[in-house]
């Protein structure tokens, strides 16, 4: 194939990829989370959340200083829930049968990964040129400099954030291509590891330059002592924050960036591009015929095959939903039905998983109590994390939906799934419970059961709703690592304590958690009038 020939149909299949996933309402629903990010950067001068700050203070709004914010933020938010976004792209492949087609055609397997790599990258990229609108937007409304500088608003766009999201790219692509990494296992394994880049990407030594942290903090320290000396914090803080009172400005003209930092953030791009070339070295292309970690593996097998250890056998559902239907009718055997949602929730998990929980159940009914709400409670409601991503999705991920579909009671047989999800974050919050219970905590029992009944609402309508396990793992990882971060707004365990009390908003839970049940139902109760 010559080069000009290559060049045309690497463009055509990156260009119909990249259409076919912009059309999606998730896509749009993506650049209105840009859109709240911006905002989030770029708070009002009253604000109490931040993204960057130093200390006490932040940067007057220039634009050298809203688009330093704003690609930082974009840079570190984006790393980790871009990966989400666009990571389902060679099981789309495979869903929607294109992948068999493109097995068939000479391309090389290589062409056909730089296509699907672009592709990630250019969705990735158009959320990042949203925020940087956004970001053009905020500083005429913020009104403290309406002075736009084009260069040193979007510069940092294009030089701090934009290789990043090339590396998110890549890694959604090679996460496709491991058969470990391709379900749940994958997503918590990018999670941890956008942690780790998150944290070690801002120090002034990281690897390739990291987010660009190092030197936009080193100049903005420099511009706050000229302006204030060196009274007060001048700590550097790149993450989500509350804070008590709203900062001080101080102004900032922004930074010319050095010619290391620029060519290591070209090693940075090229190293992504490596990374997304790699597995062609074993990547079958969709063909059943050769041997492949992605190859000829079915829609449904996407969500159970990579964690054996979660999923459950179809053919429980179907003694569930069958032998029973007569029984149902009369509504004698409600508990039968519950005691069969929970061996179809938990029936696969291996034992050493169980030997974990086990270990965090002696943990918790043995440390001092404040470890335990601190440390153990958060410890034991993240663990089941991919148990709970099954809540709503898994008749759609085992092709059980049409025979569910027959079923004569639906709401009855969907308050059973959420009963399970609550007996299984019960059974495994048990330690806390009864250390809480002998300590005589009644707020924190209180919380207890608010999240109890939080967490399974919350995972079974996203289940029905998105109808993907993926949804809740996206959603729920980052809500308990807000948690874990002591944001209190956020506490649904109660685990964030002042004076040894629970200081979240302990009574909204449950409350909340009926709000999400009743949507559940009614989510469902639409699907099932519309598919009738």
């Amino acid at each position: 194939m010559t080069a000009p020939r290559l060049l045309r149909t690497l463009a055509g299949l990156t260009a119909g990829d990249f259409r076919d996933r912009v059309r999606r309402p998730v896509h749009l629903v993506v650049l209105l989370a840009a859109v709240g990010l911006g905002w989030l950067a770029v708070p009002p001068a009253d604000g109490r959340w931040v993204i960057l700050a130093l200390g006490e203070y932040r940067g007057t709004y220039t634009s050298a200083y809203v688009g330093v914010a704003t690609a930082l933020a974009g840079g570190l938010w984006l790393t980790l829930g871009g990966f989400y976004v666009v990571r389902k792209g060679l099981a789309r492949d495979e869903e929607t049968r294109v992948g068999q087609i493109l097995a068939a055609t000479p391309a090389r397997t290589v062409l056909l990964l730089a296509a699907k790599f672009l592709s990630n990258f250019l969705v990735l990229a158009s959320m990042l040129g949203v925020l940087a609108v956004t970001a053009l937007c905020l500083q005429l409304v913020r009104g403290e400099d309406r002075g736009v500088d084009p260069v040193a608003l979007f510069q940092p766009f294009l030089v701090m954030a934009l290789p990043l999201l090339a590396l998110t790219a890549a890694a959604a692509l090679l996460f496709e291509t491991v058969p470990v990494l391709r379900g749940g296992l994958g997503n918590i394994a990018w999670f941890c590891v956008a942690l780790v880049v998150g944290i070690k990407g801002q120090s002034a030594d990281a690897a390739f330059g990291g987010f660009g942290a190092g030197p936009a903090a080193d100049s903005l320290r420099a511009a706050l002592t000229e302006e204030f000396g060196k009274a007060g914090d001048h700590t550097f803080s790149l993450g989500l924050t509350q804070i008590p009172e709203p900062l001080t400005p101080f102004r900032w003209d922004g930074f010319t960036f050095g010619g290391d930092f620029l060519v290591s953030r070209l090693l940075l791009v090229a190293a992504a591009v490596a990374l997304a070339l790699l597995p062609a070295l074993w990547f079958g292309r969709h063909d059943p015929t050769r041997g492949g970690p992605a190859d000829g593996a079915s829609p449904a097998a996407d969500a159970p095959a990579p964690v054996p250890a979660y999923a459950p056998a179809p053919a429980a559902v179907l003694a569930l939903a069958l032998p029973r239907t007569a029984a149902e009718r009369g509504g004698r055997t409600f508990g039968r039905l519950l005691a069969g949602e929970v061996r179809i929730l938990a029936g696969g998990v291996s034992p050493w998983w169980w030997a974990v929980a086990a270990a965090l159940t002696v943990a918790g009914l043995t440390l001092p109590l404040d470890a335990v709400t601190g440390l153990v409670l958060p410890a034991v409601w993240i663990w089941p994390v991919l148990v709970w991503s099954r809540l709503g999705s898994l008749p759609v991920e085992h092709g059980m939906e049409g025979l569910l579909g027959a079923y004569p009671a639906p709401r009855r047989r969907l308050l059973a799934a959420w009963g399970s999800g609550v007996v299984l974050t019960a059974v495994l919050g048990v330690a806390p419970l009864l250390r809480m219970a002998f300590a005589a905590d009644l707020p924190g029992l209180a919380a207890w059961l608010g999240g109890v009944l939080f967490i399974p609402s919350l995972a079974l309508l996203l289940g029905v709703v998105c109808r993907t396990h993926r949804v809740f793992q996206v959603v729920y990882l980052p809500l308990w690592y807000l948690v874990v971060n002591q944001v209190a707004a956020l506490d649904f365990m109660g685990a964030v304590r002042e004076a040894g009390v629970p200081a979240g908003p302990t009574p909204l839970f449950p409350l909340l958690a009926l709000l999400l049940l009743g949507a559940t139902f009614l989510a469902a109760g639409t699907r099932r009038g519309l598919t009738t």
